[in-house]
């Protein structure tokens, strides 16, 4: 067999684009899917599907949330997952938090106001008790009593049923009572877990997926060792793999990259999506390194508050910023150096932007002047 290319990789990758039939079909294909608050123009998640849904539309996945089979939890970041793979993360062993130090007791008094319906609105149960506040995973202030919701989220005692206005509404999570009864066996988990993740994010870079493991450890805090060991069984035994410029990739059995068709067309996608995520194989793949700047000081952004990259063929040729005001899909376009715009990539271009039109419920697009 003829040694792999950058190419073949690049190929291979975006194959993590291929349409799904509908949106569980894409949940259930991907496993795992990140979620982001920022919406810009739309929220990570809905950008995501937006790439694999045809027709999706930016909310759905709220909209649809409650007859779904979807639950939101942590693997290696915050998301979706289906149940199947909700099952392989609990029970969950966590230690005592800073809010349930600070605030002794108040855990059982939530934990007792949860059981007691089928829902629970954070404001309706700080209304009801209400015991100060505390310093929130990002510096700022949150009321106790919705971070002791989250951490039994996390403990898997809670389940989000459904958002209002961008806020999680809670619930028991029944469902996860016979895994702490009875739980998968810890080896299948971890195996599971890894080879999820070489699925959803590979062909990659061995040093990109032993990344995605460690930061899985806040999906299996008490399992970290455990599942740096099923990474490395992995790697010596499961995945296969090839290097390409000095750089070892890794894949699954059933992705081999000499299988890929060359892509074709134009695509935009989001910052958190599959196919961009891992900014080594990015950098490597095309040649130039992709940055996220939201938090990055304005002064400092070479590409914007949030650019989506741009590919022409599989390769990537620039970042967009989309704005909706006014009912107006607003486009600041970037290319990179040396790129040069043909008639058949404008006709693709047009076509993406008009594609986000319709799932942003835009009239027009203005920037493709």
């Amino acid at each position: 067999m003829a040694a792999l290319t950058p190419a073949d990789l690049r190929a291979a990758a975006f194959r993590t684009l291929t349409p799904q039939p509908s949106l569980q079909a894409a949940l259930d294909h991907m496993g795992f899917l990140q979620a982001d608050p920022i919406r810009a123009p739309a929220r990570a998640q809905d950008l995501t599907l937006l790439a694999r849904v045809p027709g999706y539309r930016a909310g759905e996945l709220e909209r649809r949330y409650a007859e779904l089979d979807a639950e939101e939890d942590m693997i290696p970041n915050y998301g979706f997952v289906p149940r199947a793979v909700q099952a392989l993360l609990h029970p969950r062993e966590v230690a005592p938090g800073r809010v349930e130090l600070e605030h002794p007791g108040l855990l059982e008094e939530v934990r007792a106001q949860l059981n007691e319906g089928e829902e629970l609105h954070p404001r309706d149960l700080a209304a009801a008790l209400g015991k100060g506040r505390t310093v929130n995973a990002w510096g700022g202030q949150s009321s106790a009593t919705t971070r002791i919701l989250g951490a039994l989220h996390y403990r898997g005692e809670a389940r989000v049923t459904r958002r209002v206005g961008g806020v999680r509404v809670y619930g028991p999570a029944t469902h996860l009572a016979a895994l702490r009864a009875a739980p998968l066996p810890e080896a299948e988990r971890l195996h599971r877990t890894v080879h999820l993740l070489a699925a959803l994010y590979g062909p990659l870079p061995e040093a990109s997926l032993r990344y995605l493991v460690s930061l899985s450890g806040f999906g299996f805090p008490h399992l970290r060792g455990e599942l740096k060991a099923a990474f490395k069984v992995a790697v010596k035994e499961e995945l296969s793999g090839a290097t390409v410029d000095g750089v070892k990739y890794v894949w699954t059995s059933d992705q081999s990259p000499a299988d890929s068709t060359a892509p074709r067309g134009v695509r935009i996608v989001g910052p958190f999506d599959p196919l961009v995520w891992d900014r080594r194989r990015f950098e490597h793949l095309h040649g130039w390194p992709y940055r996220f700047e939201a938090y990055t000081p304005a002064a400092r952004r070479t590409m914007g508050y949030y650019a989506l990259p741009v590919f022409s063929a599989g390769r990537a040729v620039g970042w967009a910023n989309l704005k909706l005001g006014g009912g107006e899909l607003d486009a600041e376009l970037g290319f990179i150096p040396g790129f040069r715009q043909t008639a058949a990539f404008r006709k693709g271009l047009e076509a993406e932007l008009d594609r986000y039109r319709t799932f942003l419920t835009a009239s027009s697009v203005n920037g493709l002047e």
